[in-house]
């Protein structure tokens, strides 16, 4: 089991309704959240606390709004490379560095990556789209453009109820 497997392990209802609690707002109080979980303050700390030196809180930032900077355009850019030994990471980590990448995904399947971007215009698409093909290793790309984006960003409130058990069950491995 890896980190964030035993992390998973070690949570309980409380913690994943806490989670949900502030990925739905990070600014919610202690006390709000005390009051809706019945906990006291001090306990909802100490959870936080605990969530975050485990793992599973991974950091605190701000949810920017990509159009108030600009970022009107978003792309997501299926990328097909060369398959050689440790080509995998070597590739990721370069897609990642360019400038305009949001998120780069290691897929199974005819696509080996896919790269989410976000761009102030076509010119600048264009431009990453080349950088991403003068990497090492990539052969291909085919883009889509996202004309509407509809995503949450929650994590704990996507969880199926299998999951959620899978998760609450006791640690018997």
């Amino acid at each position: 089991m890896n980190g964030s497997q035993d992390a998973a392990a070690a949570l309980d209802e409380t913690d994943l309704a806490l989670l949900e609690q502030v990925e739905a707002d990070f600014d919610v109080s202690l006390e709000t959240i005390a009051d809706e979980l019945g906990l006291s303050k001090s306990a909802v700390h100490y959870r936080l606390n605990k969530l975050e030196a485990n793992g599973v809180i991974r950091g605190v930032t701000a949810d920017v709004d990509p159009l108030a900077l600009g970022l009107e355009m978003t792309a997501v850019t299926d990328v097909m490379v060369a398959h050689e030994t440790g080509y995998s990471e070597a590739i990721g980590e370069s897609l990642v560095a360019l400038d305009g990448v949001e998120h780069v995904y290691y897929t199974m399947g005819d696509v080996d990556f896919v790269v989410v971007s976000r761009v102030q215009s076509r010119d600048q698409l264009n431009d990453l789209i080349d950088r991403i093909v003068a990497v090492e290793g990539v052969n291909e790309t085919a883009s889509k453009f996202v004309l509407d984006e509809f995503a949450d960003h929650a994590v704990s409130s996507n969880l199926t109820p299998a999951a959620r058990n899978t998760i609450l069950e006791p640690a018997d491995r």
